[in-house]
């Protein structure tokens, strides 16, 4: 039996993020949704308040991929991405860039940057399954 993806999904728009995990429980992954980047750090434990105390690890989500909206006000996409890759615990996890704009210097510096893929919105179905093969790939 194969492993439950579990994804976190970021997106400060409510209808984009309820798209995304639609599409993704449709696709049977396990989804946690974050309305912005520093809700994210938070769930992976690389929030503010956990980087002074020990990090207590049932607090922290154990995920498998990261799905996160580009544009975003206080943490957009880009910089949640550099802030994952740079941390012993996550680097390993992919993080998929979401944009609606279609920008190829945004999209070369995401993937320069250790993004796993950098897709059009809005997501669609056939887009997790080309995604969930790409991470289970990459897992075995």
């Amino acid at each position: 039996m194969e492993e439950e993806l579990h994804v976190l999904a970021v997106d400060d728009n409510l209808i984009d993020r309820k798209l995304v995990e639609r599409i993704l429980k449709i696709s049977s992954c396990k989804v946690t949704t974050a309305e912005n980047g520093l809700r994210a750090l938070e769930y992976l434990g690389l929030g503010v308040s956990q980087q002074t105390e020990s990090l207590t690890t049932n607090s922290v989500l154990k995920v498998n991929l990261i799905i996160t909206d580009y544009c975003m006000p206080g943490m957009t996409g880009f910089e949640l991405l550099k802030i994952v890759k740079e941390s012993s615990n996550l680097k390993e996890v992919p993080v998929v860039i979401l944009s609606s704009e279609n920008i190829p210097t945004r999209i070369n510096k995401c993937l320069a940057s250790g993004a796993q893929m950098f897709m059009q919105k809005p997501l669609k179905l056939s887009d997790v399954e080309k995604l969930k093969g790409h991470v289970l790939n990459c897992r075995s």
